[in-house]
């Protein structure tokens, strides 16, 4: 998939653009709200925002975070939403029991295999997960992107970006001995951030004119005006 996915010749968009295409999408895996997808992006954002006012890079992040979900849309291959959205896991090494819906893993042949069912399996200590293979979803393809375009965010955004799904991590600190020194830092951004995401959103909408132009100053301070996707 990420051989697949790193051609990025889908299409042609800037940042504000997908945004807006989010909105067809319908993540089945989302507990909280039946709102338009950038509705739980502004709402996020806004929330941050208020909070932490002189980070505007957190603002930006908290708006695109999602945006890898246009990956269930067909023109961007139709991906079934277990392909896309929930919770991911490393690969290569054992399963964690922190994994939602552990007991289902040990379906999986790489259980079986000794190359990869020990706790360290392919990696070593403080490797750091950009070393580390994470399962396919909307968070890496998102990464990707911004990644590929030249995106000028820091890491602790594109941190975000990659593993805010990678819950057995930062919610249940599974894995931990894999990261590095930077990944710990950029850790403490992702628990920031991750309180936003999911407790953010609301029945009070987000009017979408009004801060349109503060995003759109943002997107251009920190990406290309038009993105290969």
């Amino acid at each position: 998939m990420r051989k697949e996915y790193s051609k990025l010749n889908r299409m042609e968009m800037s940042i504000w653009e997908c945004c807006e295409l989010l909105n067809e999408v319908v993540d089945d895996s989302d507990p909280d709200l039946d709102e338009p997808q950038i509705q739980h992006l502004l709402q996020s954002a806004e929330a941050i925002r208020k909070d932490y006012p002189d980070e505007d890079w957190l603002h930006l992040t908290a708006l695109i975070h999602d945006l890898g979900k246009v990956l269930l849309l067909p023109k961007f291959g139709g991906l079934p939403q277990w392909a896309v959205v929930g919770d991911t896991f490393p690969l290569g090494c054992a399963f964690d029991e922190a994994n939602i819906h552990h007991k289902y893993f040990k379906e999986n042949p790489d259980c079986n295999n000794p190359a990869y069912n020990t706790k360290n399996g392919i990696y070593s200590d403080g490797c750091g997960l950009d070393n580390v293979t994470i399962s396919w979803g909307h968070d890496d393809y998102m990464y990707l992107v911004a990644k590929e375009n030249g995106t000028t965010l820091p890491s602790a955004g594109l941190f975000i970006i990659r593993y805010h799904s990678l819950y057995p991590l930062h919610k249940e600190e599974a894995y931990m001995h894999l990261l590095n020194d930077e990944d710990k830092e950029n850790l403490k951004w992702l628990r920031i951030f991750n309180k936003y995401d999911l407790y953010s959103k609301s029945k009070v909408l987000v009017d979408v004119e009004k801060v349109k132009p503060y995003y759109l100053s943002l997107i251009e301070k920190y990406f290309p005006s038009k993105l290969k996707w």
